[in-house]
């Protein structure tokens, strides 16, 4: 018999009405301090009983919560949720390449937009409309909920960089399918995760990355790569919020209801509070050295045009998935929320 973490309800009799505790956790391998972490608690947390009350309904969670690795590293936050070592909890799907490769889709599709609000809410819909995207979940024993991401990417060098021929023969880290984002300009990729990132620039490894902000100002590589030069290869969705399938199908309807509404405002109110981090500290860089300067728009044209059909090859290699579909669909959902994509990959 399952504890704590399996969705364990009880039955309790208030006002001759029959109401349910369901007992879950909520956890992550990251820390709070992140946005997509912590606003699992603020927003999902804290809210779920309150919104239950309101609606009415006697049916209360009560949650408990673990973040920061206690339960599981980075590498392992799917299988966590699916195997129920957590009930809830923040799924990286960056790191699923191969057992979610459609939920990667906007890093195939890079230079699209740089509304990280607009983008995730897109991916929320694209989840609810395209069979495809939700089978990749089912298939995990997963419950997609809301989706989570990180804001349009920079450079960040130890030389500056005036023209894409700057960085023809650099080596710059750009794991992933970022690699396939900085090849075309003559740079050399390098493989490396956020935390590696300061001493690969400082021991001459690379001589700079292609980075969020919102990482890189907190993990001070402002220090070793005091260039900063804004391209904005576009925000992108990194993974999001899920709930163990089993437990879900487990719970009662009113709190089902709550957590699918709350899984909508995790994504906008995470997002929102990743585009506020990310002025403040591209405000905060030039005050801590940094020289942080514009790449000119016919250099960034120029970058856009050469880059390969990235997103005609990954839908090539998921045809079996309907990747196809996806990049059409996201496409036209980008153009509806009234955004010009940077690149119109459905159009390449």
């Amino acid at each position: 018999m399952k504890h704590s973490i399996a969705a364990l309800a009880f039955a309790l009799t208030t006002a001759g009405a029959q109401a349910e505790t369901f007992n879950l956790t909520m956890s992550s391998s990251h820390p709070e301090v992140l946005p997509w972490v912590g606003q699992l608690s603020t927003t999902v947390v804290e809210q779920s009983n309150a919104r239950l009350e309101a609606m009415g309904s006697e049916d209360r969670i009560e949650w408990t919560e673990s973040y920061g690795g206690a339960l599981y590293g980075f590498k392992d936050t799917l299988e966590a949720v699916g195997d129920g070592l957590t009930d809830a909890g923040w799924v990286g799907t960056l790191w699923e390449g191969s057992k979610m490769p459609l939920q990667n889709m906007t890093y195939f599709m890079p230079f699209v937009s740089d509304d990280l609000v607009a983008t995730l809410k897109i991916m929320n819909e694209l989840h609810r409309e395209l069979p495809q995207l939700q089978k990749a979940w089912d298939d995990q024993n997963v419950v997609f909920l809301g989706a989570s991401g990180v804001e349009t990417y920079h450079l960040f060098t130890n030389f500056p960089v005036n023209s894409l021929a700057d960085l023809d023969g650099r080596k710059i880290i750009a794991p992933g399918p970022s690699a396939s984002w900085i090849k075309s300009v003559g740079a050399v990729p390098v493989n490396g995760a956020l935390p590696t990132y300061y001493n690969q620039i400082q021991t001459g490894v690379a001589d700079g990355v292609v980075v969020i902000v919102t990482g890189a100002f907190p993990n001070k590589h402002y220090e070793v790569a005091p260039y900063i030069t804004l391209v904005g290869i576009g925000a992108q969705m990194t993974g999001g919020f899920g709930i163990n399938k089993d437990v879900w199908d487990g719970l009662s309807d009113d709190v089902r209801q709550v957590l699918t509404e709350l899984g909508e405002e995790y994504t906008v109110a995470h997002a929102e509070e990743v585009m506020a981090r990310y002025e403040s500290f591209l405000a905060k860089l030039p005050e801590a050295g940094a020289t942080v300067t514009q790449l000119p728009e016919a250099d960034i044209e120029a970058w856009k045009t050469g880059l390969p059909n990235l997103a005609g090859e990954w839908a090539e290699a998921n045809a079996a998935k309907g990747a196809q579909e996806v990049v059409s669909a996201y496409m036209e959902k980008v153009r509806a929320a009234g955004i010009t994509p940077k690149i119109a990959w459905d159009a390449r």
